[in-house]
């Protein structure tokens, strides 16, 4: 047996040394092994039945680059996008729940085979849903350069960065004034040739556990569109609470008016888009109690009405210091009972303050401010001992940009559990 296996290696030899021979001197080049086309990944996984939906979608590309990804849900195209290297795609948002997700994604890479994935998933049912129950501005509305955005849920929210980061504020710039009356609706598209506006520095703040606030750093730029959308869909905001549907609104920033009163001089004057548009003389707060001292800094136009009715706070009829009076061209101020409104008291006006805390001012000038006014136009008080806080009304203007952002969940540690109290209810006004 060793003499025949002796016999085969030397026939192999001589088999081997026969194709050398006949090459000549030609080379012999080994062929090199086919080009691995690129491997793809999908998360959530193809053909899961209960897909989370709070992570997202995620799309990844090995030994390759990510030509195209093509998402949808329910057959809604689902939005998002490819990092720098152009390896993985992330969804934008949070993933639809209850709904049939499809994905074709091709991967490619020079001198290789493109690979193509395509498959289903399908994302779990929500066991309990929460959603925005309200919001400010309204729809369409025309508003102030001070005017914040107040969402309200419907369920205390637990997991406010994953909600904040749901949140999305865009500007854009409105080539044409359009009509910044009160009550009218100017938050219109974009015009053809009205570019985007510069990006506005905002952050939202968390007041409670089912309010969000957002405020500019400085006041909205003049005559810009402002759209709001609360990408809630699929966003796990407590164990087992999801959203299942967004909302969106536009409005628009009117021009800018603002005005400053000094309760010293007994002044009042506004400003148009920097220019004096009317001089008033004013009557403040008595200021013989704290209650009947004006709030100085940086108060915001809440509402109004022509005329409000005024009972003073506290006190029953027939007590000292009782009131019940209609007031006309009344214009709110805070949560704390402060107007701007018509008096005939024209012996105080710009010589003593006399009033109950509001400020007062002739009645034709006063219906001038009233017809002119939009919600959020600062109005700024000075020359009280009394501050207003910046839970009074929308006095959120009464933070520095510092303070204002230790309230996001997505800038700072959680705020301790005083500083979340919920904006108090409206007393009766004043006068």
């Amino acid at each position: 047996m060793r003499r025949a296996a002796v016999a085969l290696h030397v026939a192999l030899v001589v088999t081997v040394l026969s194709v050398v021979s006949t090459a000549g001197c030609g080379s012999v080049t080994a062929q090199p092994p086919p080009p691995v086309p690129p491997a793809v990944r999908v998360w959530p996984a193809f053909d899961a039945k209960d897909a989370r939906t709070d992570r997202g979608m995620v799309v990844k590309a090995r030994g390759g680059t990510l030509a195209s990804v093509l998402a949808y849900a329910g057959g809604v195209p689902v939005p998002g996008r490819l990092d720098a290297a152009r390896t993985t795609w992330r969804s934008d948002w949070a993933l639809k729940p209850g709904a049939e997700h499809t994905v074709t994604a091709t991967a490619t890479r020079p001198g290789a085979p493109s690979t193509v994935a395509v498959g289903r998933f399908r994302t779990r049912e929500p066991g309990h849903t929460f959603g925005v129950a309200s919001a400010v501005p309204l729809p369409g509305e025309t508003v102030g350069v001070g005017m914040p955005i107040i969402l309200n849920f419907d369920t205390p929210v637990r997991d406010k960065a994953a909600v904040e980061r749901a949140l999305e504020v865009r500007t854009a710039a409105r080539r044409a004034p359009g009509d910044d009356r009160p009550g009218t609706s100017a938050a219109k598209p974009v015009e053809e040739g009205a570019g985007a506006a510069e990006p506005v520095e905002g952050a939202w703040r968390w007041v409670g556990d089912t309010q969000a606030i957002y405020r500019t750093k400085e006041f909205w730029p003049a005559r810009h569109q402002v759209t709001v959308t609360a990408h809630l869909a699929g966003v796990r905001s407590a164990p087992g609470v999801y959203g299942t549907a967004d909302r969106s609104f536009t409005f628009a920033v009117g021009r800018e008016q603002t005005s400053t009163v000094d309760t010293r001089t007994h002044q009042m004057v506004v400003r148009r888009d920097g220019r004096v548009a009317q001089r008033m003389a004013i009557s403040a707060g008595m200021a013989t109690t704290r209650e009947y001292t004006t709030t100085s800094g940086v108060h915001l136009t809440m509402d109004k009405g022509n005329p409000v009715r005024m009972v003073s706070p506290g006190r029953e009829k027939g007590e000292p210091g009782y009131y019940d009076v209609m007031i006309d061209h009344a214009v709110r101020i805070s949560n704390s009972g402060e107007y701007v409104h018509a008096k005939n008291n024209l012996w105080a006006q710009g010589t003593v303050n006399v009033s109950h805390g509001c400020i007062n001012s002739r009645p034709d000038q006063a219906a001038w401010f009233y017809a002119g006014s939009l919600r959020g136009d600062p109005v700024t008080i000075t020359g009280t001992d009394r501050e207003l806080a910046w839970d009074n009304g929308w006095g959120f203007w009464q933070l520095s940009w510092e303070d204002w952002v230790l309230g996001s969940a997505l800038r700072t540690p959680a705020p301790a559990r005083d500083e979340m109290r919920s904006t108090p209810s409206p007393p009766l006004p004043q006068r």
